[in-house]
């Protein structure tokens, strides 16, 4: 694992990144805006997102990132005044067509937000949430489930022995790895991760970051983060926005030492942001 503390330029040269060939895109994003009442928030962005790699957005503060990676599980429908155009397409299906099941969707994309917020259950409960939601009551499967998904998520050989514990009992590292278990345990295609180091010290954003690397391949895995090191870091492809404007995606390393866009280039330089 790269020390947190390096610059991303030293990231970059400490980091193996896998091929990109063959993988195929599984979220399509077209022409897509949206706007909260009068308020435009993005503006005609198109997106392709691969299957199976980390892929980062980044940008400053009120750039869209955030309000894009919602958007792509609907869960910007329960803000009042929503208004979208365009189309997200996830396995060939526009996700805005009016008889989409959003709660298959949602289902179907785990998500963990910015900071930890474990259920007020135990921890084994916390993860098996999502099964039991869905109706699933047999013991044997809830554990096994519980525990397939605390080892996916680096955390059951620190929790194995207190499972029925209550997971606000946790520390905050612990507490958001758990909301990974919970997030994967409905065994979800895609993973969505709103800045979910922001909160966390250094150690806990290392071992964040080891698990995101883990994950690659078997999730497709979409992060929002302000820090421009950990893209580096953790992810295969990066899309630098502002104001709600798509302006350049592509491999993380083209991104970070060969950008096309004189934005990019200021941006990931320091000069504003």
């Amino acid at each position: 694992m790269v020390d947190s503390r390096v610059t991303y330029t030293e990231s970059l040269e400490t980091i193996n990144y896998p091929k990109h060939g063959g993988r195929g895109v599984v979220i399509e994003i077209k022409d897509f805006s949206l706007w909260y009442g009068h308020q435009q928030a993005l503006f005609n962005n198109t997106l392709s997102i691969e299957r199976g790699l980390v892929t980062a957005l980044i940008g400053p503060s009120g750039c869209g990132k955030s309000t894009l990676i919602r958007s792509l599980n609907r869960m910007n429908d329960l803000i009042d005044g929503l208004r979208t155009q365009g189309q997200i397409h996830f396995s060939d299906e526009n996700i805005y067509n009016p008889n989409v099941d959003v709660i298959g969707l949602r289902k179907r994309m785990g998500m963990v937000f910015q900071k930890p917020n474990p259920f007020p259950m135990t921890i084994s409960e916390n993860v098996t949430y999502p099964l039991k939601v869905d109706g699933i009551r047999d013991r044997r499967l809830l554990d096994e489930t519980a525990e397939k998904a605390l080892r996916a998520a680096a955390l059951w050989d620190e929790v194995k022995e207190r499972l029925h514990a209550n997971a606000l009992g946790l520390s905050g590292g612990q507490q958001q790895r758990l909301c990974i278990a919970r997030a994967i345990a409905g065994d979800p295609e895609v993973l969505l991760m709103d800045e979910p180091c922001s909160a966390l010290d250094p150690l806990a954003t290392a071992k964040i970051e080891d698990l995101i690397y883990q994950l690659r391949g078997q999730y497709t895995i979409i992060i929002v983060t302000h820090n421009m090191q950990q893209a580096a870091r953790v992810s295969d492809n990066t899309a630098f926005m502002y104001l709600g404007k798509l302006i350049e995606y592509g491999d993380t390393r083209t991104i970070f030492t060969n950008p096309k866009h004189g934005r990019t280039q200021d941006y990931v330089t320091g000069r504003f942001g």
